[in-house]
């Protein structure tokens, strides 16, 4: 069993940056791919980016890539999201989680824990 923290969130302003930490229980941390998604209000929730159990390969949605970075810190259970050049439409509840599949997975489904989520507001 993981049980996942986020921390981070905030109301920031267009242009500006976040980061995001979310924290692991357990010993087995590096034996789980993480994933952050997003949720908006009336939307479903969406990927963000995913990072493999050493970090060796990430992946980005469309509308994230080259703005936002996912790492990890697997002595200190803890996976990372740095949002750079936040827009408005990237205001949403961020989400950690972890999954058992291999390679990089994009769908809610791969993900067996998640995290209570952490808010993200971006003002125009």
């Amino acid at each position: 069993q993981v049980q996942l923290v986020e921390s981070g969130g905030g109301l920031v302003q267009a242009g500006g940056s976040l980061r995001l930490s979310c924290a692991a229980s357990g010993r087995t941390f590096s034996s789980y791919g993480m994933g952050w998604f997003r949720q908006a209000p009336g939307k479903e929730r969406e990927f963000v980016a995913t990072i493999t159990r050493n970090g060796g390969s990430t992946y980005y949605a469309d509308s994230v890539k080259g703005r936002f970075t996912i790492s990890r810190d697997n002595a200190m259970n803890t996976v990372y999201l740095q949002m750079n050049g936040l827009k408005p439409e990237d205001t949403a509840v961020y989400y950690c989680a972890g999954s058992s599949a291999y390679g990089r997975p994009t769908s809610l489904r791969m993900y067996q824990y998640w995290g209570q989520g952490t808010q993200v507001t971006v003002s125009s």
